[in-house]
């Protein structure tokens, strides 16, 4: 965990960078003090436009603060608070809520599976935060286990890093061959480069209540092709701990996103779920692809 000597950076001539708290491939996360307000807060520096020319550069870190801003404006109790977009040092930063807890995939990684009403709780709070959010137009692109925080003591389920797939571009895979976003968690259209919407982030949410309830998805594979191959066309069998909550992962997991179960349904079996222990059979989706 990073910190600083007695001069910490200001950024923004508010936010004073107390240390770091994590650090990925499109960004890294600091806790920082709002000397304005006196609160503590989460900043996120963007990594963007390093090492493209100037111009390009400059377009991609004016996309991002413009796409921060318009994911500022979401409102959920399951969608992390965004309180400020700056720049600084040509770079953008995102001021957030500070949320103490750890994420889902620390949950797991350290306790095992997810019970199965305690996984329908999480998929309904991350349904109603997908829903706010693509009412504004948001895509969420990256939706996985280490995105969602639960925080500590009561459970708050809180899905962050909204958009920043989109911020770094809007397809899948680039022109370098790289991959953009978490492969066994991308939707199919998305991987054959023929867009995403709404429903993209739907089939990741399938994704992740496979990997909840069983600690894998349906689609780990031991290479970059493999679970690409996985996805695109291979059978989809959900483990045998995903049986409590199958309706609702099976209409996710559909692989035209014209058929895939809505937001709407998935939450009126999780809702059923929740209220009764047991999940309604839908007909359409009764049987895994190859089963």
């Amino acid at each position: 965990m990073g910190s600083f000597g007695a001069e910490s950076p200001l950024i923004a001539g508010r936010y004073r960078l107390d240390f770091r708290l994590g650090r990925g491939g499109m960004g890294t996360v600091w806790r920082a003090t709002d000397e304005l307000l006196q609160r503590h807060v989460a900043v996120k520096e963007i990594h963007v436009g390093e090492g493209l020319p100037e111009s390009d550069a400059r377009s991609q870190r004016e996309r991002t603060l413009r796409e921060a801003r318009t994911v500022a404006q979401v409102r959920h109790p399951s969608v992390v608070v965004v309180h400020d977009v700056v720049e600084e040092d040509e770079r953008p930063w995102i001021v957030m809520e500070l949320i103490v807890g750890r994420t889902l995939a620390d949950r797991i990684a350290a306790e095992g599976s997810v019970p199965p009403r305690e996984a329908a709780r999480i998929g309904l709070a991350l349904l109603g935060a997908l829903r706010e959010a693509h009412r504004h137009g948001v895509l969420h692109r990256d939706l996985k286990p280490a995105n969602v925080l639960l925080e500590a003591p009561a459970g708050r389920v809180v899905l962050t890093d909204f958009g920043v797939a989109r911020m770094d571009g809007g397809t899948t895979i680039t022109e370098s061959g790289t991959f953009v976003g978490s492969p066994e968690y991308t939707a199919p259209e998305r991987m054959a480069g023929t867009g995403a919407g709404p429903e993209s982030d739907l089939w990741s949410l399938g994704v992740l209540l496979c990997a909840a309830l069983s600690g894998r998805t349906p689609f780990q594979q031991d290479s970059l092709g493999g679970v690409l191959h996985a996805v695109m066309a291979g059978d989809i069998r959900p483990p045998e701990a995903a049986r409590p909550l199958l309706p609702a992962i099976l209409g996710l997991l559909e692989r035209d996103p014209a058929r895939r179960m809505g937001a709407a349904e998935a939450e009126g079996l999780l809702t059923e779920y929740l209220r009764t222990g047991r999940m309604p059979e839908v007909p359409r989706f009764a049987r895994a692809e190859g089963g």
